[in-house]
């Protein structure tokens, strides 16, 4: 197993909400991120409204990008990803969940890791996804996946 970590957990840690040296899990577990999750956290590099923010963010999204590994967005996360898509579609209640965090999520399923998220809101209602805060210790999902319609 495996954690990836949501862009909130980061931007948590930016912000002095959370201290990621003091989550047991990211000292015992193999770490990573989703390929998303680079994008998110360089397209808030961008975004910042002054110069010194903009260079506190850059520099502290280099540091995660140097340390820790990248997920790419292939085949198998593609197909996952495309499932997933269309699980959402389909029900009747239609989900709020963003096409972002379904691909944090098909990045998750489809290397069989657990995602680390400050937002449980976020991944509610993906089956099979096994989601923890770093605020409580607990699994959102326990069920096996199926995303027949």
């Amino acid at each position: 197993m495996g954690i990836i970590v949501d862009t909130n957990v980061f931007i948590d840690a930016q912000n002095s909400r959370l201290d990621l040296a003091s989550l047991p899990l990211l000292q015992t577990e193999p770490v990573f991120i989703a390929a998303i999750t680079v994008s998110e956290l360089l397209a808030g590099v961008k975004l910042a409204k002054t110069a010194d923010e903009h260079i506190r963010r850059h520099a502290y999204a280099e540091r995660l990008l140097t340390h820790m590994p990248v997920i790419a967005f292939e085949t198998e996360v593609a197909r996952i990803y495309a499932e997933l898509y269309a699980y959402v579609l389909n029900q009747t209640k239609r989900s709020k969940i963003n096409v972002h965090d379904l691909q944090i999520a098909a990045t998750a399923l489809a290397s069989d890791h657990t995602v680390l998220t400050s937002n449980l809101d976020d991944f509610t209602g993906i089956p099979g996804l096994q989601v923890l805060s770093p605020y409580e210790n607990k699994n959102v999902h326990k069920t096996p996946a199926n995303y027949e319609s």
